[in-house]
């Protein structure tokens, strides 16, 4: 593994057309990988729309088997342009019994195996309950190429002992795909309240674990308006668990953020690890870090910023 390494997360608009989605996100890897992403994610369930608005048996169809036909074609991607890939998928593992699962696929195609969400809300519009069964392969870290990767998905990130295992198993960096956002009858009441708790929580984790951590979320409207379908936040972060300042935020742009490292630095107490979050609003964006597997950062460069 390198002593540091670039992620890169693809967040995107999906429709209900399956490989068309399968086809963006393809795309989005590869222009991810030019512009010199090692380790890619995808966000919660791209390969559709988010599905769990309700409650339709019919929907148990959009599953698939992991490792299977989605991660078969991205493992070709992954292999051509020797990157590794986090990608999250409606896991169909026996009759009657479903998972909301992340395979983890290295850069030379390989299936380094999966996480399967431990947490399931059931709440309106997040009727998870209905297709998903919690997971049951505790919390593994994966041996990618260039880093040590654990996985947590959406609704983990609110308990902190998912990422606290994670973080013990070794991992240089914690990602969360994500697929979450705002009622639409509550966004100007509640918006900007559930929003600065949704990325504290995320620097909590990296703070209190001193462990990077990436989330990747969904961005659109989806659904029928007269349904209550949700406007997602269109923001991604990467947190890191030591910086000086804030990078950057864009709204409408992409940010490249640069993480210049000092090795001879070490994590220092938690009360030293001051948060960083970079956010971005774009679809389909992506965030470009580079990070130390062995030290947290001591400085921050903006490098560029892309237009949409």
């Amino acid at each position: 593994m390198a002593d540091k390494f670039t992620i890169g997360l693809v967040q995107m608009k999906c429709t209900a057309n399956g490989e068309e989605n399968l086809s963006r996100a393809i795309d989005k890897i590869r222009e991810a990988a030019v512009r010199g992403a090692q380790i890619i994610s995808l966000h919660e369930l791209f390969h559709g729309e988010y599905f769990c608005r309700t409650e339709n048996a019919d929907l148990f169809n959009l599953s698939e088997a992991v490792p299977g036909p989605t991660t078969e074609k991205l493992a070709q991607v992954a292999k051509e342009k020797k990157v590794a890939l986090v990608v999250s998928l409606f896991e169909r593992r026996a009759p009657g019994v479903y998972h909301n699962s992340c395979a983890v696929l290295d850069a030379d195609g390989s299936f380094l195996g999966k996480y399967r969400k431990m947490h399931i809300p059931d709440d309106p519009l997040y009727y998870e309950k209905f297709y998903f069964t919690p997971g049951d392969l505790g919390f593994p870290n994966f041996d990618t190429r260039y880093a040590r990767v654990g996985v947590q998905i959406c609704w983990d990130q609110w308990y902190p002992e998912g990422s606290r295992l994670t973080a013990l198993g070794g991992a240089n960096v914690i990602f969360y795909p994500t697929s979450i956002g705002w009622h639409p009858h509550e966004k100007a009441q509640f918006g900007a309240s559930q929003l600065d708790a949704w990325k504290t929580i995320q620097r909590g984790h990296a703070i209190a674990n001193g462990v990077y951590v990436a989330v990747v979320n969904r961005v659109g409207f989806e659904g029928k308006p007269e349904n209550a379908a949700k406007k997602k936040p269109s923001s991604s972060n990467v947190t890191l668990p030591k910086a000086k300042k804030p990078a950057a935020t864009g709204p409408f742009s992409a940010i490249a953020a640069s993480m210049l490292i000092n090795p001879s630095s070490t994590a220092g107490s938690a009360t030293n690890r001051v948060p960083f979050s970079l956010s971005s609003l774009l679809s389909p964006f992506f965030v470009l870090c580079v990070l130390s597997a062995f030290s947290v950062s001591s400085a921050i460069s903006v490098l560029n910023s892309f237009p949409q």
